[in-house]
């Protein structure tokens, strides 16, 4: 597997690409060039406060052209980002902040009462779109950094993010996620998702949270010089403008978002004609919903899976396997399709011995995608940390 880290390939990118259009959002466009830019004055300004390789940084913000840069400018300073789902309690993201030990929250203005709680248990807060007492505005937060490469690296296992997930005890989980882990999810999604590389033509809509599967997908865009689409909320009109008039090609939703879209009076193939690649996750898709989709916006549907321990894509579910099932063997519609290139994948019985074809049993995995472990109060439970077992994670999907 590839041995980098976010950071130079941010970097390269800035460069390679620097006059081409990296995003569209709710705040205007950027170039690599701009985007990059602040994506180093922002890791130059997070290092200055004294932080350290792998200290944790709070990100709460909904879909807007910030949550790229800092989604990237984090992990460029080689620090951890755990982005708090805007849709939790607050008490969650207290629970959290506790849990990650984190030392800086970077906010949105919107979100500056509800977050009052967490305010108090970090030593810096950095605010989007507004100005508070005890707070540094964003803009003025990285307008007093230089724009260049940072010049650090860090090591492949380094960790770059924290994903928290809630167990049966409903204590937050945080799963550690590497550079490791990511440039993986990278690769699978190129290999076995895309099926190419992306390159300047190619148009990503982040058409649903980031905080969800669509943020999976900035790195990989951002690597090969793609241009990236943020919409602030999902609206299933606007989706299909981007694709119809001005020639976005891919995006991945959840079935809920599909069927909304599939809702819209007067769709056709003809009208989703530039769309190459619809992803989906999160649940599965009713077989009806999967042929209405082939029938009215386009057969270019690829599902994948994966969960917060074994960054997605664990398996996909191609084009090809799509219309297998719809033409003539309905049951691959209800599999999770095939492991991606870089993945082991087992299933084995409780004294897990693998099990023969067709038998029920327990879904484990191995390979770069799966999480380092599990951090803070999670990560000495002795009932967690046996989910991954000489490389081994025992999924606890059946």
């Amino acid at each position: 597997m590839i041995e980098m880290d976010v950071g130079t390939i941010v970097a390269r990118s800035m460069v390679r690409y620097r006059n081409r259009v990296a995003l569209v959002g709710p705040e205007g466009s950027m170039t690599y060039g701009e985007l990059g830019s602040r994506i180093f004055q922002l890791a130059r300004a997070l290092r200055a406060l004294g932080l350290e390789t792998e200290d944790r940084v709070l990100d709460l913000q909904s879909n807007q052209n910030t949550y790229i840069e800092t989604d990237l400018g984090i992990s460029t300073a080689g620090l951890c980002r755990v982005a708090l789902n805007y849709r939790l309690h607050p008490n969650d993201w207290v629970r959290i902040t506790k849990d990650c030990g984190a030392k800086v929250l970077i906010l949105d203005a919107k979100f500056w009462d509800d977050a009052a709680p967490v305010r108090e248990l970090v030593d810096h807060i950095i605010v989007i779109k507004g100005d508070a007492d005890g707070a540094t505005p964003y803009e003025k937060f990285l307008s007093a950094q230089s724009s260049e490469p940072l010049g650090i690296t860090v090591a492949p296992d380094t960790l770059v993010s924290l994903n928290y997930s809630s167990g049966t005890t409903g204590n937050p989980k945080g799963a550690i996620r590497t550079h490791r882990n990511r440039l993986a999810s990278l690769g699978n999604i190129v290999n076995d998702i895309f099926g190419r590389i992306p390159n300047e033509r190619d148009i990503w809509v982040h058409a649903g949270p980031v905080t969800h599967t669509s943020g999976l997908f900035v790195l990989p865009f951002f690597t090969f010089g793609a241009k990236q689409v943020v919409h602030a909320k999902y609206e299933p009109e606007l989706l299909l403008e981007e694709i119809e008039k001005r020639g976005a090609n891919s995006t991945a939703l959840v079935p809920t978002m599909v069927a909304r879209l599939l809702t819209l009076d007067g769709i056709n193939p003809e009208r989703f004609k530039n769309l190459q690649m619809l992803g989906y996750a999160g649940a599965p898709m009713p077989a009806d919903q999967i042929r209405e989709c082939f029938e009215r916006i386009t057969t270019h549907m690829v599902q994948y899976y994966g969960l917060v321990e074994a960054i997605p894509p664990v398996t996909v579910l191609s084009e090809s396997d799509h219309q297998l099932g719809l033409d003539s063997t309905p049951e691959v519609l209800t599999s999770a399709g095939n492991p991606c290139t870089t993945v082991e994948i087992r299933i084995v019985d409780e004294a897990g011995k693998d099990v023969p074809a067709g038998e029920i049993g327990e879904v484990i995995t191995r390979g770069d995608h799966v999480m380092r472990g599990y951090f803070g109060a999670a990560g000495s439970d002795p009932n967690v940390t046996k989910a991954v077992r000489d490389g081994w994670l025992h999924t606890g999907d059946l």
